[in-house]
């Protein structure tokens, strides 16, 4: 997808533009991320690279006495985010590095959740540390990321109709830095988290709907997600011919108006002493 450092440039404005689709495509992975039964009760939320504010606008609307603060650092996500959020006064939308980000007087977290938003830090070990040492005692976590990349079938199948880039360092900051659990495990216990569990979550990344579900999902993908960086760097001469097999792909998995591509994450769960 990107790194951390473009979140504020022309990739935050698509995805900031893209919101609906977004959340759209995370769809199942939310709602088991968000399962009430498995969140509970708490006083204060940080939602954790909130883009544009799902997670933090269906934490609020469940538990409306409760404070939620979403933090991120794209303010083009922030501005959907802070217009979606406009009826939840209990809701506050903050532009901030969750690794220096500081808890307000009094409104230490007691929950801390994110949707893929983890994966990007540069110094994870120490910007999970910070983060439990901003928590409330006995706070929980609760985020998902990708598992490998080769279970994810809408990575492996767009990547085999288009140019690759060459192998990058697996554990570099990115959407597959987390999906070694063992290496998840020794990063959240030297931030001081214990009590480390790991839920596999297959579910589809609805990329298009409707009609014209094909042609909505490859405008997606030109404009979200590594097939996007690629195709921005082809030539003019290249790019009609794979757009065209990326169509195919796309195609293929067009079921009843319904374009769903196989897509696989860890649903991590963690505690604060």
């Amino acid at each position: 997808m990107t790194d951390a450092s473009e979140w504020t440039g022309a990739v935050g404005t698509a995805w900031a533009q893209e919101w609906r689709r977004t959340d759209r495509s995370f769809g199942d992975l939310t709602a088991a991320l968000l399962a009430p039964a498995r969140i509970g009760a708490f006083e204060a939320a940080l939602d954790i690279g909130c883009g544009a504010g799902e997670l933090s606008l269906a934490l609020a609307g469940r538990h409306p006495s409760s404070r939620v603060r979403g933090i991120d650092i794209s303010p083009e996500l922030l501005a959907v985010a802070a217009g979606r959020g406009a009826d939840f006064p209990q809701v506050v939308f903050e532009q901030a590095d969750a690794s220096r980000w500081a808890a307000p007087p009094g409104e230490r977290p007691d929950f801390l959740v994110s949707r893929h938003g983890v994966m990007f830090f540069d110094e994870p070990a120490a910007a999970f540390a910070h983060l439990r040492g901003q928590a409330a005692p006995g706070a929980r976590l609760r985020f998902s990321c990708f598992r490998a990349r080769e279970d994810n079938g809408w990575v492996v199948e767009l990547a085999a109709v288009l140019p690759q880039p060459p192998a990058a360092d697996p554990h570099a900051p990115g959407p597959f830095a987390f999906a070694d659990p063992a290496r998840v495990t020794g990063l959240l216990e030297a931030g001081g988290w214990r009590d480390i569990a790991f839920e596999p979550v297959d579910y589809a990344m609805v990329a298009g709907e409707g009609a014209d579900a094909v042609d909505q999902a490859l405008a997606y993908f030109q404009r979200i997600g590594p097939a996007a960086r690629i195709l921005r760097g082809m030539s003019d001469e290249s790019r009609p011919d794979a757009l065209a097999r990326l169509r195919a792909v796309i195609a293929a998995h067009d079921s009843g108006g319904c374009v769903g591509l196989p897509s696989a994450a860890w649903i991590v769960t963690a505690s604060a002493p």
